[in-house]
This record gives structure tokens, C-alpha cells and sequence, in this order.
């Protein structure tokens, strides 16, 4: 894997890992980027269901993305954190060249589902399909638990406000602590959870930071809840 430019490196665990601008995390040591609620397949299950008509593209647009740090870190595993799917119909209807685009992503690297609460169920895609993923000191799964350490989970889809030229701008972010990272939502058509709510306020510890996606990923004290 090449040397990592513009992430924001920290320990957990023991382990180096790396917030990437992208919001995927790479682990240099084990070869391994992670991403974490893809959503793919939103604008069909949106369609599907009688919700707004999305534009079809953020499928081949997060695929896209995900395909740029898998060649510029050639890693050895990739590791999806669950929701990978916005439904187990939508991971169906999967067709054509996002199919081939995923496939290709997935050739030659060891390939891991972890079931999210969107996609719980089995995949048509190969590889590995697991509740959680436990590598040494760190435990991957889609939702976190409190209590737990040396954990890295996603579901949340956190992120922060910043002010910036005298405007209040949002961000998708890492949340870090020194027990627990949470991701943020790679997908393109996802939300997000703002830092300061009750849920994220009392997951994380007092000292936590949310590291701000960006050109250069921006750490700055996680904002809390009253």
C-alpha cells in the first residue's frame, strides 16, 4: 500500500489506522480499507416503494468513488460495514455495468459484507457475509455497542457544523474516541446525524473528536448535546 497523504492518522487499540478524505478508513498494517453504509440501490428502493424520484446514478457514483481508493491503496481486504444495500431487493436489482464495476472491485482481494439492519440477509455477490468482523484488538460491526472497545462501526452516518467565512457549513465526519471509531456514510444519497445529538452525544467519551471530511481531513472537538 502506497504512503498515505492528507488522512488523519490515530490509534485504536493499538492499531495505526487512517481517516481518509473520502470517509473510507484504511489499516495500512493489515492491508484493509473500510467503508462503511454505501447505500446502494437508494433511488430504486425509493422508486420501488413510491417515495421521490432520485436520479439512478449514485450507485455507479459511490462505486466510483470506492474504485478510486481501491486503486490509489490496492488494498488487500475491503470491508463494507453494513447497509452496503439501502434493502436486500435493492442488492437484487443490481444491474449491469454497476454489476461488472462491482465485480471488478471485488476481484483478487479478500472481500467482507458485515450485515447492516438494511441489508441483513444473504448477498448475490460472493464473498464474505458476516455479522461482525473481529481483526486482533478490533472489532467491526454495522451498529455500535456501548460498552465495547476497539470497536469500528458506521450506521450513524454522523456529521458536524462548522463556520467557515462567517456561514455555518456541515460535514460528514469520523468520530473518534480511544475506545470506538464511528464512520461515516460513504453512499451518495445518504444524510446524516448530527455529533450533537443524544445518541452520538452519549456513545462517545467526553474527549472525542469528529474528524471532518475534506481535500484534508479536520479534527476538531466532537460538538455535544446540552
Amino acid at each position: 500500500m502506497e504512503h498515505v497523504r492528507n488522512g488523519y492518522g490515530f490509534d485504536l487499540a493499538g492499531a495505526r489506522l487512517v481517516a481518509l478524505p473520502s470517509g473510507a478508513l484504511l489499516w495500512p498494517e493489515q492491508s484493509m480499507l473500510v467503508v462503511s453504509d454505501l447505500h446502494l440501490g437508494k433511488s430504486e428502493r425509493m422508486a420501488r416503494r413510491g417515495g421521490a424520484l432520485l436520479p439512478p446514478y449514485e450507485t455507479r457514483e459511490t462505486l466510483d468513488r470506492l474504485a478510486q481508493d481501491v486503486a490509489r491503496h490496492d488494498p488487500g481486504t475491503v470491508v463494507c460495514l453494513g447497509d452496503s444495500f439501502d434493502d436486500l431487493p435493492a442488492a437484487h436489482a443490481l444491474q449491469g455495468e454497476d454489476v461488472l464495476a462491482l465485480g471488478r472491485l471485488m476481484a483478487n482481494r479478500r472481500w467482507v459484507w458485515v450485515e447492516g439492519n438494511h441489508d441483513p440477509g444473504p448477498l448475490p455477490f460472493g464473498g464474505l457475509q458476516m455479522a461482525e468482523l473481529p481483526v486482533r484488538q478490533v472489532t467491526f460491526r454495522h451498529i455500535a455497542k456501548p460498552g465495547t472497545s476497539g470497536e469500528v462501526s458506521g450506521h450513524y452516518h454522523p456529521k458536524a457544523s462548522i463556520r467557515t467565512r462567517g456561514a455555518g457549513v456541515s460535514r460528514a465526519c469520523f468520530l473518534i474516541d480511544r475506545t470506538r471509531v464511528v464512520m461515516p456514510s460513504f453512499g451518495t444519497y445518504t444524510g446524516g446525524l448530527h455529533a450533537h445529538s443524544d445518541e452520538l452525544t452519549a456513545l462517545m467519551r467526553p474527549d472525542a473528536l469528529a474528524v471532518l471530511l475534506g481535500p484534508v481531513p479536520q479534527p476538531i472537538p466532537m460538538p455535544r448535546g446540552a
